[in-house]
């Protein structure tokens, strides 16, 4: 065959497998399959060595000119495909500038109710000149129950109501604490002991004014009652604490939260073993319509429970009843979630159903505050 229809069959076949190449990387092979060490055109060039001078003359000449026509092909269909795939990439990523601006995570996330009134509450009593005490959520059986005043055999002892857990090496009764009430005892008996450090001296001593937040656990489950659930209990201790304090508190603390500008309240006597006497408090309300309101109406709701400090309770953390008493009171924090933001079901509130928590949820920025709107 010769050198000219060779050149020609190449120039054909290299043209063709050019323009039928569909990606950069088929024309790379194109590329070096003609123009690399060992391709096609190169062993031509390679092959002038080999001609007569005379040969080499008009050979030349032709082989390079194949050379940089084929080299000019494969650069202008490169560069015809990178333009192919640089359209249909701006295409796939176009962005709608007629559409919304998506909100940013701070506006899509929320707050759980719970932890949202769980702020109210203490934004209220912090508010009153109350501090905030926290304690384990394993409390030993003398904590939970015994300096609490709960004989033994009393029903709340029970598996029906308690978590027990093993005891530890040292053979302390341990349970899942059933209230936060194992943390008044705490705060009690520590403002008894000697300060670690010169400015402690007074931090603990009475008068005590403490709030106690946190997760407590029953052996309990149905629409209004789950196995773990929050609550807040309040501590007050000094020489002249009375019922009439206990009752300002309260009527302060459900006028704050419910937003209402007046409410009232009725005690009515019931039996803790903390406490002496021992009240449970409704409060006001108007159940006629599809949500409960209160502050108006006929009807009475119960909303917690509250007493003075059974003086057994103040010798077992070491404080003379003699000299001091105090009033407490308890309420489920959850509970006061459903009230106050109208929420049928307790278990709703542990499902993680974002549905449910995009609906109920607050804005993580929208803080609460007495000044600005508890839940503004």
């Amino acid at each position: 065959m010769s050198l000219d229809v060779q050149i020609e069959t190449l120039r054909t076949d290299l043209s063709a497998a050019i323009a039928t190449a569909e990606t950069e990387q088929a024309v790379e092979a194109v590329r070096i399959a003609a123009l690399g060490k060992k391709g096609s055109v190169s062993a031509l060039l390679a092959s002038l060595g080999t001609m007569p001078p005379e040969a080499r003359r008009t050979a030349g000449p032709a082989i390079n000119g194949l050379k940089n026509e084929i080299a000019a092909e494969i650069e202008k269909r490169a560069e015809e495909l990178r333009a192919r795939a640089l359209e249909a990439r701006l295409i796939a990523e176009r962005v709608d500038v007629t559409l919304p601006v998506r909100p940013a995570p701070t506006a899509e996330g929320r707050i759980h109710p719970v932890s949202q009134v769980w702020d109210e509450i203490t934004a209220i009593f912090s508010d009153m000149g109350f501090r905030i005490a926290e304690g384990p959520d394993i409390e030993t059986d003398y904590l939970n129950f015994t300096a609490l005043n709960f004989p033994e055999g009393h029903p709340a002892r029970e598996m029906h109501d308690t978590f027990f857990m093993a005891p530890g090496p040292d053979g302390v009764k341990k349970v899942l604490r059933t209230h936060t009430s194992p943390v008044q005892i705490r705060v009690m008996q520590k403002s008894k002991q000697k300060p670690a450090a010169p400015y402690l001296t007074e931090a603990m001593a009475p008068p005590i004014r403490v709030i106690m937040p946190g997760r407590t656990y029953r052996h309990d489950s149905d629409q209004t009652h789950t196995p773990m659930f929050h609550q807040v209990e309040g501590l007050v201790i000094d020489k002249s604490s009375h019922i009439g304090q206990l009752r300002w508190v309260l009527e302060e603390f459900l006028k704050a939260f419910f937003e209402v500008e007046s409410v009232v309240t009725r005690f009515r006597p019931s039996f803790f073993p903390f406490t002496e006497p021992s009240m449970e408090v409704d409060v006001q309300c108007d159940r006629s319509g599809s949500e409960i309101r209160i502050g108006e109406g006929a009807d009475w709701l119960e909303i917690l429970g509250c007493g003075m400090v059974h003086p057994n309770v103040l010798r077992n953390c070491g404080l003379d009843p003699d000299v001091y008493q105090g009033f407490a009171w308890g309420m489920g924090i959850d509970r006061l979630a459903m009230l106050k933001y109208g929420m049928p079901d307790l278990r709703a509130f542990f499902d993680a159903d974002k549905r449910w928590l995009d609906h109920y949820g607050f804005k993580p920025l929208d803080l609460p505050t007495l000044f600005g709107g508890l839940s503004s």
